[in-house]
């Protein structure tokens, strides 16, 4: 993988001075910002591929950037925080991070968590998405209104899913016969799937499958593939003409 430029945001100078320090001399490019409007800056001028993210900032907390940032950009993102409680770890994981460290830390675990978040990452298959217009995908006997969030059978009947649900099936439409880890769906989720254990993943996975599988005990859409993940079978197309 090419150098990667890494953006710390933290509004104390000797942690910015240390990271830019330590992680420069590990190969990567470093930025810093002290607080979400230097951030935002910077990530217009450069095209940054991981931000190293302070919760406790002025004015807007990390946790508030974070859930700003998911709304028009993927980049990965380690959570940095004093508070190492687990509900608030798991708030950083809802928010959209995709790793959490809590000070203070050893940077040599930090190091392994950047270069674990980008080694995921940038695993991931390349999305189908199509910019712009609205997007109605359809597969097997459903139709998937990406943009209403709505999934509707052949017969016009309004499934009932979840907002983790609905994240689970896009990131399995998006990205039909290819294995998925469940790190990858994870990332692909975007933290929308509620909690980052693999155990979460299969949860919702089996939920997912009871909703739109024939028979959920023998799933022929999302096929499991043992020590890979999961697979989805079903062909995918964009529906040329969605409804109004």
């Amino acid at each position: 993988m090419p150098e990667a430029h890494l953006l710390v945001v933290d509004d104390d100078r000797e942690i910015r001075v240390l990271l830019k320090r330590f992680l420069g001399r590990q190969g990567f490019r470093v930025s810093t910002a002290a607080d979400g409007d230097e951030m935002q800056r910077m990530m217009a001028d450069w095209k940054i591929d991981l931000v190293i993210l302070d919760l406790m900032l002025p004015n807007r907390d990390g946790l508030t950037i974070c859930r700003e940032l998911r709304r028009t950009s993927q980049v990965p993102v380690v959570m940095l925080t004093v508070m190492g409680e687990e509900h608030d770890r798991i708030k950083g994981f809802s928010g959209g991070a995709d790793d959490y460290i809590a000070k203070p830390f050893n940077p040599h675990e930090l190091l392994a968590r950047i270069k674990a978040v980008l080694r995921r990452t940038h695993m991931l298959p390349p999305s189908s998405k199509t910019a712009g217009g609205r997007r109605v995908l359809l597969f097997d006997n459903w139709r998937l209104d990406v943009g209403l969030r709505r999934l509707t059978s052949s017969d016009g009947t309004l499934v009932d899913l979840s907002s983790a649900e609905f994240d689970l099936l896009l990131a399995f439409v998006e990205h039909p016969q290819r294995v998925l880890s469940r790190d990858q769906l994870l990332d692909l989720a975007r933290g929308k799937v509620e909690m980052p254990f693999d155990r979460k993943i299969d949860m919702q996975v089996s939920r997912l499958r009871h909703k739109i599988e024939e028979n959920p005990k023998q799933p022929t859409l999302i096929r499991t593939v043992r020590g890979g993940g999961y697979m989805f079978t079903a062909t995918v197309r964009q529906d040329e003409k969605p409804a109004a």
